[in-house]
């Protein structure tokens, strides 16, 4: 979309990208509260395309829902996502496109571990019935630190 020139163009495409900031911060959040609903809500409803690597790839947002309710829905699964640096680029009055770094941390108070993840999605949006949602989004990681706790604690007492 080139730039729009007039004061109502412009302003509307802040708002729209205030609008999708504030989408990518929701999803973090309902990942961190274990918020099913929640994030289920952030993909659009159909036909999506979701690419988390070693996590999975998949075409329905109910797809990832499984997923997440498997690995993440436990009380001993402490996660913390924190979304950085978004570049998003609205295309049209229904479109936008967008880039996030990510920092992740996982606790495991079961199995003592703890992982550290970064990286970079890579996201497209789209807005139907007023709201922006994720239509396409495609995460991929730069780097991986897990660390045995348990194991630290054992050489500690050494």
């Amino acid at each position: 979309m080139n730039a729009p020139t007039d004061l109502a163009a412009r302003l509307r495409v802040l708002e729209d990208i205030e609008a999708i900031r504030r989408l990518k911060a929701r999803y973090f959040l309902a990942c961190d509260r274990k918020d099913v609903a929640g994030m289920r809500d952030c993909f659009l409803p159909g036909e999506v395309h979701i690419d988390y690597g070693v996590v999975g790839t998949f075409d329905r947002r109910e797809q990832l829902i499984e997923v997440f309710e498997r690995l993440a829905c436990h009380a001993h699964v402490v996660e913390m996502h924190h979304g950085a640096n978004p570049v998003i680029d609205v295309t049209d009055d229904d479109h936008a496109h967008g880039s996030w770094a990510l920092h992740y941390q996982q606790i495991d108070t079961r199995g003592r571990k703890l992982t550290q993840l970064g990286g970079t999605y890579e996201d497209e949006y789209r807005k139907e019935d007023g709201a922006w949602r994720i239509s396409r989004t495609r995460f991929v990681a730069g780097s991986t630190l897990v660390l045995d706790l348990a194991r630290l604690e054992t050489q500690e007492a050494k």
